[in-house]
C-alpha cells in the first residue's frame, strides 16, 4: 500500500491525493506550464494532469473517447481499446465536476521497436463548463514492455487504486487558474 499525501498541483489552485514518493518530472525536464507530470520511481508509470480547451463533443461519453483518441495518436497508438466509461460524482459538496472516466489500453510502440508497448490508461475527464476548460488526468501503466518499466498485476492494481484515489479526492481550490 502507498503512502498518501495530499498534493498541490498548479501551485495549488487544484489538489489531489497521490503516492508520496513520486518524482516530480519538472525535476528533470522541462514540463508545459499546462501539465503536472509525475514518474513513479520504480517503473515506466506516469501521471499528467492537463489543462486543455473544452472539445467540442457534449456528450460525456463521447468527449472523454475523444480526449483518449487524441492521447492515442499523439502515442501513435497501433490499437486503442476502451474497456469502459463511467461517471464518478462529486459528493464532497464543493464546486469540483464530477469526473468522467474512462479505462482502456493502447498498444504503443516506442524508440523504433517493432514489438510495441501495451500501455493500461486510467483516464478522468472534469469539465469546468464555465470556464470552457477540460482537466484530463492520465495515468499511463506499461503492463508489457521491452525494457523493465512494465508493471505485474501487483503493480497495475496499485496504480489503478492510486487512481481511484487521486479522482475521487480532486478538488479545485482556485477557479483564478483558469482565468
Amino acid at each position: 500500500m502507498s503512502s498518501l499525501v495530499t498534493r498541490p498541483l498548479f501551485g495549488g489552485a487544484i489538489v489531489a491525493e497521490t503516492p508520496a514518493n513520486l518524482i516530480d518530472a519538472s525535476d528533470v525536464r522541462q514540463v508545459p506550464d499546462t501539465q503536472e507530470v509525475f514518474l513513479y520511481p520504480n517503473s515506466s508509470v506516469s501521471i499528467i494532469v492537463e489543462i486543455l480547451q473544452r472539445v467540442e463533443p457534449v456528450h460525456f461519453e463521447d468527449a472523454i473517447k475523444f480526449h483518449f483518441d487524441s492521447v492515442a495518436h499523439d502515442n501513435s497508438a497501433q490499437s486503442v481499446l476502451v474497456h469502459s466509461v463511467t461517471v464518478v460524482l462529486n459528493d464532497r459538496g464543493d464546486d469540483t465536476p464530477s469526473a468522467i472516466v474512462l479505462r482502456g489500453s493502447q498498444r504503443v510502440p516506442k524508440f523504433n521497436r517493432t514489438t510495441p508497448d501495451d500501455v493500461r490508461i486510467f483516464m478522468a475527464l472534469f469539465r469546468v463548463e464555465h470556464k470552457e476548460i477540460d482537466l484530463v488526468v492520465t495515468f499511463n501503466v506499461p503492463v508489457m514492455t521491452l525494457d523493465r518499466g512494465a508493471v505485474g498485476s501487483e503493480g497495475l492494481e496499485q496504480a489503478e487504486s492510486d487512481f481511484n484515489k487521486f479522482v475521487t479526492s480532486f478538488r479545485i481550490c482556485d477557479y483564478g487558474l483558469f482565468a
